[in-house]
């Protein structure tokens, strides 16, 4: 009997994104990523699966720019890789109500994506802007908040995982 998979969205940089084309992995263990945990289904009763499913995204395309902010080389774009992972891979980051932080205990295989989703290079400056007052919008900063919104309206391109090449030439 085959594990039951589940989507998780991890996090990324365009810098590490090509790291995966190299090595065919992506991340350290343990992987930072987000997925409907039971601590969100429980935080968004009314919400459907599609409704957790963009949740966890949006999360996921928020560490993004954390990520970012980490790395002032990377290009000013948002990346975030779904991936298809056993359910005993994955261990909930916390059991805080609303969380959909996970953790995944091996790198991410090539193999395990589904998709990639990154920001158009038009939304560079948005994106940088974004990043910059992440952490100040996570605090409770309204007009840094609004900055994270505006980057969080922009629709983030979708690329199938044999398009990686493309992805990195854009």
């Amino acid at each position: 009997m085959a594990a039951e998979l589940v989507r998780v969205y991890l996090p990324a940089t365009v810098p590490l994104v090509a790291a995966l084309h190299e090595s065919g992995e992506l991340g350290r263990a343990p992987v930072a990523a987000h997925a409907v945990t039971p601590a969100l289904r429980e935080w968004y009763a009314e919400g459907d699966e599609e409704e957790l499913e963009f949740v966890a995204f949006l999360r996921a395309a928020q560490d993004a720019l954390r990520l970012l902010r980490e790395d002032p080389s990377a290009p000013r774009r948002r990346v975030v890789v779904s991936v298809d992972v056993p359910a005993d891979q994955i261990t909930a980051d916390s059991r805080e109500l609303g969380t959909s932080a996970v953790k995944l205990r091996d790198p991410v295989r090539r193999a395990a994506i589904a998709s990639f989703h990154v920001d158009e290079p038009d939304a560079g400056p948005v994106v940088a802007a974004a990043a910059e007052v992440v952490e100040r919008a996570a605090g409770g900063d309204p007009d840094a908040q609004f900055t994270v919104d505006s980057a969080e309206d922009l629709d983030l391109l979708w690329y199938a995982p044999e398009e990686l090449s493309d992805l990195l030439a854009s």
